[in-house]
Order: structure tokens, then C-alpha cells, then sequence
């Protein structure tokens, strides 16, 4: 998508890269996140910051925790990044990214995937990551979850991913060893994968 500006943006001259990570429920996000952030623990070229939900974090998936009244207004005052709603809930990146990624970082985040078209016009350099799985592990890794802010199953699975509609430049197919596909987001994070 061609975008014309007609003044200059603080993101024309961005030298970090934003890293976005994408994916159906169930798929392990989480999990290849907190790896690859625990792997870059000693680099701050490296950032993963919060997220902001309308839910209460847990050890699976830490964030900052607004009431939906507060989120709206952070969002009216222009306080997120980039903000969107899913699963009756809503999720924002504070605009503290932006400082990182002008001091050249790389800023790593879960987001959905309706804000990648957006989040590719406004940022110079994006990298786009779709974790995926299988329907059946999908469902067995949700019910596992027992969360009950994940809402109804069935709904949450039939929210398909299309890779079309946001074209992923890397695909990561999250079935067999943590390890392993937390080593290849990680060489993906640090500019390291070979192709997509």
C-alpha cells in the first residue's frame, strides 16, 4: 500500500524494527514469547513490552490491566501505539515503542492480526509472524487453558486466520518442541532467518 505524506513523520527515520506476532488462540504465542524474551533478558537492543488489556494478567500472559472505561480514555488521549478488540476484550501498545524504536531497537509484540495493515502504514520496518497449529491442538491447548475470560471455545476457534489478508513474512508451525520453535522466532527477532 502506497502511502503520500506530505510533512515529515517521527517514523520516517525509525531505525529499529517492530517484530509483530500473530495468530489464532491456542497456538502458543505466549509461550514462544516469553522464551525468546527470556533468551534476550541481557540485550537491550531487545524490548517486549506489555501489553494493555481489559483483563487481569496471569503467569501465562503478564500485561497491564485497565477497566474498559480507563482504556477508552488512554485511547481517546492518544496514549496507545496501536489498539484494537478481540474476544469482548480490548488491547493497546503505549507509545513508548515509538522511542524505542527511534533509539534503533527492536520492539517485540502479540497483537491481532486486524492491526498489521495499519501498523505496516504507519511503521517503516515490520516483521510479520504467524504461529499456527493444527485445529485439534488448537482445542486441546484452549480447554487446557480453562480461562474463563476466553469466552466459548467454539467461537474463539472459528475466528480463523486468512495469511492472505496480512501476509506474514514468517510462518512458524508451533506443533513438537518449545525449543526448537522458539529458536527459529528468535533468529527471526535478531534478523538471523534465511528466507520466509
Amino acid at each position: 500500500m502506497v502511502s503520500t505524506k506530505t510533512e515529515a513523520s517521527p517514523h520516517d527515520v525509525q531505525a529499529g524494527r517492530l517484530v509483530l506476532v500473530v495468530g489464532p488462540s491456542g497456538a502458543g504465542k505466549d509461550a514462544l514469547i516469553g522464551w525468546t524474551e527470556a533468551a534476550c533478558a541481557s540485550d537491550p537492543a531487545v524490548v517486549f513490552p506489555r501489553r494493555v488489556v481489559t483483563r487481569q494478567g496471569s503467569a501465562h500472559e503478564p500485561n497491564e490491566t485497565l477497566s474498559a472505561d480507563d482504556f477508552a480514555q488512554a485511547a481517546a488521549q492518544g496514549a496507545f501505539a496501536l489498539h484494537w478488540q478481540a474476544h469482548g476484550l480490548r488491547y493497546g501498545v503505549r507509545r513508548a515503542i515509538d522511542d524505542d524504536l527511534a533509539a534503533g531497537r527492536t520492539v517485540v509484540i502479540n497483537v491481532s492480526r486486524t492491526v498489521v495493515a495499519q501498523a505496516r502504514q504507519i511503521y517503516v520496518d515490520v516483521t510479520v509472524v504467524l504461529i499456527t497449529a493444527p485445529p485439534e491442538v488448537l482445542m486441546q491447548r484452549l480447554a487446557a487453558r480453562n480461562r474463563d475470560s476466553d469466552g466459548r471455545l467454539a467461537d474463539r476457534l472459528s475466528r480463523a486466520v486468512d495469511a492472505a489478508a496480512f501476509a506474514p513474512d514468517v510462518t512458524i508451525s508451533n506443533v513438537g518442541s518449545l525449543d526448537h520453535h522458539a529458536r527459529e522466532l528468535l533468529a527471526v527477532i535478531r534478523g538471523e532467518e534465511a528466507g520466509a
